[in-house]
């Protein structure tokens, strides 16, 4: 079914549609930044997107301790603690799972004290607080300390829980930086602001960055799809190589699967 230009979506489809972006950061974060097998399989294992993101966020905390070569004994409490949340939220208990994060927050580092307030935000969109978790990624997007790659993660999710509160033209001035060929975080913050620039009548420059995101090599596959189907209604032709574009759009079926 062909997708309506975002021009002519309900606030409800735009939330849903910027989430969806969002989302497609997590899973692609996860697969990209964390190579190790036990967390290949989380990702594949855990289907909503609320775990695929704790899968990130640890992955990204393990990360910084190792950056940061001192794992002492209360970095490893902190993640411990994470780890506890993120069986919480596994089973579907929630509110223990952001009960467990209240002590990272409020006594954990620099990167622990991140992930928690990501997961923390991450829950509270989950239970339809968006308001709630804006205000915990604003935090974590403001805080020098915290790795960059959770600072911008934050910044971009932002901008989501939000969206169809801001002006187009905020959304615009908050992401263009990230909006970027060859920035890490190119075609989920393209994606939002290409969306504003419809809902501001500008159809030619957001087919030119659906187009843009689409040609991308780093993007995910989801995501390009997603952006050459858009550019394609706004008049923008985003295929380079057909044989490419067939094979993202066709993935190998998996033994077992039809």
């Amino acid at each position: 079914m062909a997708l309506r230009p975002d021009s002519d979506l309900t606030p409800e489809e735009k939330r849903a549609r910027a989430l969806a972006a969002q989302e497609d950061v997590l899973l692609r974060e996860v697969d990209d930044a964390v190579r190790q097998d036990q967390y290949a399989e989380a990702a594949q294992r855990y289907g909503k997107p609320i775990v695929a993101a704790v899968v990130l966020l640890l992955a990204a905390f393990g990360g910084y301790l190792w950056w940061d070569g001192r794992q002492d004994a209360a970095r490893e409490a902190d993640s411990e603690k994470l780890i506890a949340a993120l069986d919480q939220v596994e089973r579907g208990n929630l509110p223990s799972g952001d009960a467990a994060l209240a002590p990272v927050i409020a006594e954990g580092g620099a990167g622990a004290r991140a992930a928690a307030q990501l997961l923390k935000a991450g829950i509270a969109m989950e239970q339809a607080k968006p308001a709630e978790a804006a205000a915990l990624y604003d935090r974590i997007a403001a805080d020098d300390g915290a790795p960059e790659a959770m600072r911008n993660i934050a910044t971009i999710r932002a901008v989501a829980a939000r969206y169809d509160t801001m002006k187009p033209a905020d959304v615009v001035a908050k992401l263009k930086p990230l909006a970027t060929p060859g920035n890490a975080w190119f075609g989920p913050a393209g994606e939002l602001v290409a969306m504003a620039y419809l809902d501001q009548g500008n159809q030619a420059e957001a087919g030119a960055l659906f187009a843009a995101i689409a040609r991308d090599k780093d993007t995910s596959d989801t995501l390009k799809a997603r952006s050459r189907q858009m550019a394609g209604l706004l008049g923008v032709d985003a295929i380079d190589d057909v044989d490419t574009v067939i094979a993202e759009t066709n993935p190998v079926t998996q033994p077992g699967g039809e």
